[in-house]
């Protein structure tokens, strides 16, 4: 322990945003790192409980009281190397990740938890500064061969694993660019995407081949793959976007929300338009703009839609509104259902509770007005939720753009998933356990969301690292790859 008095002296501190007329004006990342003097001070307030609740709440089971003492102490390379020990991409979850660790922490009680996702930021943003994250490229190889398909967090963490214990990998990626959600569901506001091509040149140098505009399933068949290669990893996500079955959900102006980011991340990367819009430029400027769905997703587009300059923005959530602060005694340490505020709220947003959309409305084929109704939740005798709508409660919202942003029901089944033959669980995701990771195909693994269905990106790195792992024993009989 760094420093046992330290939460007791310290005050909680965090990074800061730039501000909103400021970062408004950009796509570029707006959050501003603490001194490292700061985060080094931050560290000491890590109490080294007996129990580190934190390790419950992080995924990828980083060491956080560990290398929060080697920070506190000055030992920036060892809290490196200890954290690129269990984390692939420290980089990616010190910018996107949610910090279950945080909500895990035993300061957390009184709202006052460690920065933990910050100071894990700094230690890998100042491991690239100071050359210290360098190739680590296997002495040998061992003849095998691995197709990894899909280059998310999951299929780069599964990927870079296996080329590092020797394994010759090739990562498919139908996509012009490799990243998955990470380089076009994420704005580039909250990760810039230098970040991503940084650790594709590191893995390249690692020995893994990239194959972009290559769908397995269309420009290659799935037997065609296991003809050349021992193993193949189905790492391709799960990007069936829930739909709102309404009247008038045809109109235009009405889209899946990764429509709307993905163009704009791809005129962020320099693609003209015709590459960036194929099927027609969206664009919220002077728009009045509803996004449905209040997750992640739904904040992504409205940071978006305001940087395009929409006249407004609105937000809804079929949900009633969540408490400001959460009992702690009946949730810690595990993840609160609690408001929460994001930066992209912060720039302007208006945000509804408790509503649903009945139809759509327009004229001349495009959308004009969306007709809601609010809601009452109520508790059955199953215990279970169940949504009345409030008798007169019904309004007509204006809309000129309706983003659909209401989550995935799990991986799309065309393609790959069903020409490999693998059975599905009942959710339509497929099935693997998370020991082997091995579907029904003995020569086929899933990880990531295509096999959990919807979820984070540390969740997706802590099942390709898993899976590598598994990969690694089936075709080498033991593995020194860690779970």
């Amino acid at each position: 322990m760094g420093k046992p008095t330290g939460f007791l002296e310290i005050e909680r501190r965090d990074r800061v945003y730039d501000p909103v007329a400021e970062r408004l004006k950009t796509w570029k990342e707006f959050v501003q790192p603490l001194p490292q003097p700061e985060v080094k001070a931050q560290a000491s307030r890590c109490m080294s409980c007996g129990i580190p609740f934190c390790h419950q709440g992080c995924p990828v089971n980083n060491q956080i009281p560990d290398f929060n003492e080697l920070v506190y102490r000055d030992q920036w390379r060892a809290a490196l190397d200890n954290l690129q020990s269990t984390n692939n991409f420290p980089e990616f979850t010190g910018r996107v990740c949610p910090a279950p660790c945080e909500a895990s922490c035993t300061l957390n009680i009184p709202d006052t938890p460690v920065t933990i996702k910050t100071i894990e930021c700094q230690i890998v943003d100042r491991g690239w500064d100071e050359g210290w994250i360098v190739p680590q490229p296997s002495p040998r190889g061992t003849g095998k061969r691995v197709a990894v398909v899909g280059s998310g967090p999951a299929g780069l963490a599964c990927a870079q694993q296996l080329a590092r214990v020797g394994h010759a990998v090739t990562v498919f990626e139908k996509a012009d660019r490799v990243g998955g959600l990470l380089r076009y569901g994420i704005p580039d506001f909250k990760m810039e995407k230098h970040l991503i091509d940084r650790r594709v040149k590191q893995m390249e140098t690692e020995g893994v081949i990239f194959r972009t505009n290559f769908e397995v399933g269309v420009n290659v068949s799935v037997q065609r793959l296991l003809d050349d290669y021992d193993i193949m990893v189905l790492a391709c996500g799960a990007e069936n976007p829930r739909d709102l079955e309404v009247p008038g959900r045809e109109l235009a102006g009405v889209h899946y929300a990764m429509e709307f980011l993905t163009q704009q991340n791809k005129r962020n990367a320099g693609d003209d338009e015709a590459a960036a819009a194929p099927t027609g430029t969206i664009n919220a400027k002077g728009k009045h703009v509803v996004v449905i769905g209040g997750g992640d997703t739904g904040s992504d587009c409205i940071g978006t839609s305001n940087r395009q300059g929409a006249a407004s923005v609105t937000q809804l959530e079929i949900m009633p509104k969540p408490p400001e602060r959460e009992n702690k005694s009946l949730t810690w340490p595990d993840w609160p259902l609690k408001l929460r505020t994001s930066s992209s709220h912060q720039e302007g947003v208006e945000r509804d509770f408790a509503v649903a959309t009945r139809r759509a409305k327009g004229e001349n084929g495009r959308v004009t007005a969306l007709e809601c109704v609010r809601l009452e939740w109520t508790t059955g005798e199953d215990g279970r939720q169940r949504m009345t709508e409030i008798e007169g409660s019904a309004f007509d919202l204006k809309a000129d753009l309706v983003f659909l942003a209401m989550g995935f029901v799990g991986p799309r089944h065309d393609g790959v998933v069903a020409e490999s033959g693998v059975e599905l669980d009942p959710r339509g995701n497929v099935l693997a356990d998370t020991v082997s990771y091995r579907t029904t195909d003995p020569r086929v693994f899933a990880c990531g969301d295509v096999r959990r269905g919807q979820s984070l990106v540390v969740w997706g790195i802590r099942e390709g690292r898993q899976c590598a792992r598994a990969v690694d024993q089936q075709l080498m009989g033991t593995s020194r790859l860690p779970r």
